[in-house]
This record gives structure tokens, C-alpha cells and sequence, in this order.
């Protein structure tokens, strides 16, 4: 089985499997995922499916999402224009309620905290990944996708839920994940986030 982490070789869904340009400890493990291919059982009941073509979004506004934790609230800014696809995906799952109760499984000082898992081990996922949309920085408090290492994911696909924050600006990650929003706000939450905390729901507005 395969974990999603930042670099999920073990039981965290986040960046790749072996990021070795990384630094060190935790770091060497990129947001990478171990995700299955098939839904967990609070997936199935929800029934998600990968976007196969993105929302028409309105290039004049601009899109939020409130992500609502034990500790706190943290808004993101969402990127429709640099990556559609998974900003169609996140607005879905968020909208649908797939991650309302999930928790933060995986934190990493000063480097990121990652979350969105069913099943809470970095290895579940909605049944599916999403297009790669690799090309912004990983600037402090960009919101990207965990994916499956390159060896068995050549593609860089993102994960189909698992996303990650970055606790510092992580130049070592930029043209292997793909970053779909930044933070605006709230950045002393993500700060805060500890293994376990939980994501009570998240909000999508236009703004």
C-alpha cells in the first residue's frame, strides 16, 4: 500500500515518495500519499469522482475557501486560473462535505502540515487522482496536492483529496507538486495544527 505524505512512503499522503532534493529528517519525505485506488467507506457513500472538466469560473472574481479547524480558522485563496482542475476538485469535495471531521494526520516543524484523509494514515482518497497542475512556488502558506511518488506515478498526478500547507517557503518542492491556492489568513492557525486536529468543515465564497 502506498501512503501519500510529502513524499508518502510511509503513512502520510503529501508531497512524492523520496524528495531528495529535501533536507532532512521528515523533509526527505515530500508530501507524498500511499492512497488506494479504491474509495475508503466514508468515500463510497459520498460517491466523488475525478473532475473531467473544470468549472467555468469568472475570471473577474476571486475564489476562498475557509478551512475551519479545532484550532482555528485558515483562508486560502484559490488559483482557478494556474490550476482548474484542482481547484474544481477541492471546491467539490469541500462543497460536498467530504472533509468535514477529517484531521490533520501528518506535521512536520517547519515544513508542512498535511490532511484530508479518510482514513487518517495517509492512505485513503476518494478512488482517484487528479491531472498534475505543477508550476506555481511553494511559497510560505501555499496549499498544494500530496501525490504518489514518481516511481509508480510518472505522471505526478495529485492526490484526489490529500492537500498539504507549507510552514516555510519550500523552493525544493516547486516543479514536482501542484499548488492550487496560498493562504491569506490565518497563518498562526496553520501554525498551531498538531497531529490529530480536526477540519470541522470547509466554506467556498467569491469574492
Amino acid at each position: 500500500m502506498k501512503k501519500l505524505i510529502l513524499v508518502f512512503t510511509l503513512p502520510i499522503f503529501l508531497l512524492a515518495s523520496t524528495l531528495c532534493q529535501a533536507q532532512s529528517g521528515d523533509q526527505k519525505q515530500g508530501p507524498e500519499s500511499s492512497e488506494k485506488s479504491q474509495p475508503s467507506t466514508k468515500e463510497k457513500k459520498m460517491s466523488f469522482s475525478e473532475p473531467k472538466e473544470p468549472k467555468k469560473f469568472d475570471p473577474n472574481k476571486k475564489y476562498f475557501a475557509t478551512i475551519e479547524t479545532s484550532k482555528g480558522n485558515i483562508k486560502v485563496e484559490l488559483f482557478p486560473k494556474e490550476a482548474p482542475y484542482g481547484v474544481t476538485n477541492f471546491i467539490q469535495l469541500a462543497e460536498g462535505g467530504f472533509y468535514d471531521g477529517l484531521t490533520f494526520h501528518r506535521v512536520v516543524p517547519d515544513f508542512v502540515i498535511q490532511g484530508g484523509d479518510p482514513d487518517g494514515n495517509g492512505t485513503g482518497g476518494p478512488g482517484y487522482t487528479v491531472r498534475a497542475e505543477i508550476g506555481l512556488p511553494h511559497q510560505q502558506g501555499a496549499l498544494a496536492w500530496a501525490r504518489t511518488g514518481d516511481q509508480v506515478n510518472p505522471e505526478r498526478r495529485s492526490s484526489g483529496s490529500q492537500f498539504y500547507i507549507t510552514l516555510k517557503q519550500t523552493d525544493f518542492l516547486d516543479g514536482q507538486y501542484s499548488v492550487f491556492g496560498q493562504t491569506v489568513e490565518g497563518f498562526e492557525t496553520v501554525q498551531k495544527i498538531a497531529v490529530g486536529d480536526k477540519i470541522k468543515k470547509i466554506t467556498i465564497e467569491t469574492k
